[in-house]
């Protein structure tokens, strides 16, 4: 909820504060660190230079850099590892929270780098692979580049404390249980194994997500990239599971329908999105392929739409009445996230 000093001007309008009482609160809420992303012009340039330069060091990183070696890999990275700590230090203590935790991002982003040098180094790099096919290929030696960004992302997350410190240990964690499933599967790892282990470990993320939002409700958001690459690794594992058989279609839609409501009850828009594809996904389907020919299936389709509206003006009615009935029957953990989120 966004409060503008209008809301203030009319609750002192209301005699719901006194006008002393509204100048002090806006003196406190700017006071306040602001690290709510928000969509104005700063913000996308913050967002916008940053990703630059985290790609710059991971995704467009060029076969040029070999040419340093393994000990110049390492004096680089840590030389712009320093040099975006102190950023980090500098901007905090400006309260420029967005920045900071750009910031802190590219010396996490940096890490598998860093080993990557350090490994070439000590001579202890099994093959003729090259840092740029980190995040392209997957294999079982980029554990020790995986485990050592985690390691740094918590610490740095730790001391820092900002959300978007999260989003380098996100796609960490996920390309560590792939590069996992390889060592453990070997000769026999197939797409199909893939498929499984990208599904499952998306939902052990979507797990690890709640828990956090859990813990950290009414502080930043934290769990935010958790949920999202947890949702897009479990979703895409699910999407690309092939099945001949119409019951699997239709679990797979209830699934889909499921995560919708899941995305409305916690607040995260990403469920929403993700299940409302699968949903059109499979009535798309049924449109080509179970009734291609029936002129009735868009009619019935019509008429569906047109009471799911109808159930939604029934919970809007209700829908203080139906939540609290059911909040009654919840953890307090879980009620108060819900309560939180809803407020």
């Amino acid at each position: 909820m966004n409060i503008t000093p209008k809301n203030l001007e009319d609750a002192v309008g209301e005699k719901i504060l006194t006008l002393e009482q509204s100048e002090k609160l806006i003196d406190f809420l700017k006071k306040q660190p602001n690290t709510a992303s928000k969509f104005d012009f700063t913000h996308v340039l913050y967002y916008i230079g940053g990703l630059i330069a985290i790609g710059a060091m991971t995704l467009f990183m060029g076969l040029g850099w070999e040419s340093f070696g393994g000990v110049g890999i390492v004096f680089i990275s840590l030389f712009y590892a320093l040099a975006g700590l102190k950023l980090t230090h500098v901007f905090q203590a400006k309260g420029l929270a967005i920045p900071a935790g750009i910031c802190g991002t590219f010396v996490i982003a940096l890490t598998p780098l860093a080993v990557y040098g350090l490994q070439h180094a000590l001579g202890v790099w099994p093959d003729d692979s090259v840092y740029r096919e980190y995040h392209r290929y997957i294999k079982w030696h980029w554990l020790y580049m995986e485990l050592s960004t985690l390691a740094v992302g918590a610490i740095i997350a730790w001391r820092y404390k900002y959300p978007f410190l999260m989003m380098p240990i996100a796609v960490t964690l996920w390309y560590l249980t792939m590069d996992v499933a390889v060592m453990i599967g070997g000769d026999n790892y197939s797409w199909e194994l893939r498929k499984l282990v990208s599904m499952h470990v998306g939902l052990l993320m979507i797990g690890l997500a709640f828990w956090i939002d859990i813990r950290s409700q009414n502080k930043a958001d934290y769990s935010f990239w958790i949920y999202l690459f947890g949702v897009i690794a479990f979703w895409v594992g699910m999407t690309s599971q092939y099945s001949d058989s119409e019951l699997s279609k239709l679990i797979y839609c209830a699934i889909n329908l499921l995560m919708i409501f899941l995305g409305m009850l916690v607040v995260r828009r990403v469920f929403v999105v993700f299940g409302a594809i699968g949903v059109s996904g499979y009535i798309g389907h049924l449109a080509f392929d179970i009734f291609r020919d029936s002129w009735l299936f868009p009619i019935v389709l019509t008429l569906f739409g047109l009471l799911v509206v109808y159930l939604g003006i029934l919970w809007q009615k209700n829908e203080r009445k139906i939540t609290s009935k059911v909040r009654g029957f919840l953890p307090k953990a879980l009620r108060e996230l819900l309560e939180s989120k809803h407020a």
